[in-house]
């Protein structure tokens, strides 16, 4: 499997994957919430935050779904690598929050690394050379 190949299946399944949480926390906010790694959480009009954490969500696996598409890589990468904040950011509010470090670090932090490695590949991609009509260019 080549570096483009293994790039493209890492940024498809991360954001298929934030969409499906996107998703959960917008369908069923409480249920998806206790995953989180938080000991409580918002009740009545302070739930609206889950549903604000599902639209994040949902929005960053867009983003990277329209830059594979449009296939502007290295802004992929650059993209991927400001998104790594996130993750970043929800581990360090989960450990000040109280939360099982256990979970702060598993699920949070792994994500954050799993987004870097995957920015760091991107962006140490090169592009292909260009082909001619007469063929491939020769060195």
């Amino acid at each position: 499997m080549s570096l483009k190949h293994l790039t493209t299946a890492l940024a498809a399944i991360g954001a298929a994957f934030i969409l499906y949480v996107g998703l959960s926390y917008l369908l069923a906010p409480q249920a998806t919430a206790a995953d989180f790694g938080l000991p409580t959480w918002p009740q009545h009009d302070g739930a609206g935050f889950l549903a604000v954490k599902g639209v994040r969500d949902i929005a960053t696996g867009l983003v990277v779904f329209a830059l594979l598409l449009a296939r502007q890589r290295r802004a992929l990468g650059w993209a991927m690598a400001a998104i790594a904040f996130v993750p970043a950011g929800d581990m360090v509010i989960v450990l000040a929050g109280g939360g099982p470090a256990a979970q702060a670090y598993g699920v949070h932090g792994v994500t954050a690394l799993a987004v870097a490695l995957t920015a760091g590949l991107l962006l140490r991609e090169r592009p292909a050379p260009p082909v001619s009509a007469a063929g491939p260019a020769r060195a």
